[in-house]
Formats: C-alpha cells, sequence, structure tokens
C-alpha cells in the first residue's frame, strides 16, 4: 500500500519533468498541441474501442451467455479515457496499452487470473476457519429425525 502511495504521488512529477523535457526540446506551442491531439486521438480510439465492445457483449447476451470479458474490457476502456483527460505523456501511453486489443486482452487475463486466485485465497481462509470451529460443512446443520409412516 506504502508503494502504491509513493509512486501516486510520485507520477505527477514524473509527468511534469517529461512535459518540461519535451517543451524544452520541441517548443512549449508545439508540446500543447501535442498533447491535444494525443488527448483527441485517445478520445476517437476510446470511442471506436467502446463501441466494438459494447457490440460484442451484445452478441453475447443475445447466444444466452455472461459478457463477462466484454465488461472488463469496458472498465479498462474507461480507465483509459480518464488516462487521456490527464495531461501528459506517461498516462497517454498506459492509456493506449488499455486501448490496443492485444494489450487490452493481455490486461483483462491478468485480472481474471489476480481475482481467481483472490477468491482461492479467501476460500481457503473460510474453510480452514470453518475447520477449526469443528463444522465440517458450513452448510450442514446436525441434527436427528425420525421416519413416521
Amino acid at each position: 500500500m506504502r508503494a502504491f502511495m509513493f509512486l501516486f504521488l510520485l507520477f505527477p512529477l514524473i509527468e511534469l519533468a517529461i512535459l518540461i523535457k519535451v517543451g524544452g526540446a520541441i517548443g512549449a506551442l508545439s508540446t500543447i498541441l501535442l498533447l491535444v491531439a494525443s488527448g483527441i486521438l485517445g478520445i476517437f480510439l476510446m470511442r471506436i474501442a467502446g463501441v466494438t465492445t459494447a457490440w460484442r457483449a451484445r452478441e453475447k447476451m443475445a447466444r444466452g451467455e455472461m459478457p463477462d470479458q466484454e465488461v472488463l474490457e469496458g472498465v479498462l476502456i474507461a480507465v483509459a479515457g480518464g488516462l487521456f483527460l490527464l495531461p501528459g505523456f506517461i498516462s497517454d501511453v498506459i492509456a493506449l496499452f488499455c486501448l490496443i486489443p492485444f494489450t487490452r486482452k493481455m490486461l483483462v487475463g491478468r485480472l481474471r487470473a489476480r481475482a481467481q486466485e483472490q477468491a482461492e485465497r479467501q476460500r481457503a481462509f473460510a474453510d480452514d476457519m470453518a475447520a477449526r470451529s469443528g463444522q465440517t460443512h458450513p452448510h450442514v446443520l446436525e441434527g436427528e429425525y425420525e421416519r413416521r409412516e
């Protein structure tokens, strides 16, 4: 958690340093125009990716399947949109990685694997707690019954 907070605080400083370096190399007006152009291009790419993802989700739902892959890709597209709103080149590069289909599918695969690991860890912890409390299965109730005819 501390590493994340450190990177969260360091990220704007790195973005600013890169903006200053690029501005010094190509000029302030060119840097501003480059930022505006990358933002416009990013928004255009985001709209295209969003529409295609929504279309694929609709097709899956029409077949009676859950569009879980498409939902995760939609989340990444929304993250890319937020990153494109931030001025800076690093955030634009990260946003492009979220929009390119190959890298987006790779990121979604990693997110799914991480979520699966987290769920297995929680399930193992719950099973361990149930074993400590003496329960063999959390949904089994012990009792006696008598058959009457």
